[in-house]
């Protein structure tokens, strides 16, 4: 099983890469975790120009076969159980495969939100694109644990 995630930006702060470094080595026993970093776009230009430029470098990188999920505000918001049910479903319609897409500080493209197959919302809260790559892993490896029956869900 393989999991993609892309995201605009780099983390920078080491207790952000450090809980992705430990969330990704707890995966690595359920999935292949990958993440590709699409360049964020600069503070300098207009909020739309920079949610087209990540878009197009989002979509880039993204086959036509790819099974694609978007973490997105104004997406359906799943419990864990939700989400652990579309992980199982989505990797067999998928063929081992989902790629997650996580827009950058400004939103994602709509050409993007188009192409997924999911829309997912964790909550109405307003996560920094950094923090939510956090969350996702999290999420992904108590989504494997719930679905495998192994403790760890509470």
């Amino acid at each position: 099983m393989k999991i993609r995630i892309i995201a605009p930006g780099k983390i920078k702060e080491k207790w952000l890469k450090d809980g992705i470094a430990e969330y990704s080595k707890r995966l690595s026993g359920y999935a292949e975790v990958e993440i590709t970093e699409v360049p964020d776009s600069p503070d300098s230009i207009p909020e739309a120009e920079g949610i087209r430029r990540e878009g197009e470098a989002i979509l880039s990188k993204i086959s036509d076969k790819d099974l694609v999920w978007v973490m997105d505000l104004h997406g359906k918001e799943v419990t864990s159980e939700e989400l652990s049910e579309y992980l199982i479903e989505d990797m067999e319609k998928g063929g081992a495969k989902i790629t997650v897409v996580i827009g950058g500080s400004c939103g994602i493209s709509d050409e993007v939100r188009k192409r997924a197959s999911r829309k997912i919302a964790f909550g109405n809260i307003t996560l920094t694109h950094q923090m939510t790559r956090l969350v996702l892993m999290e999420q992904l490896y108590r989504g494997f644990k719930i679905a495998r029956g192994e403790k760890y869900h509470k």
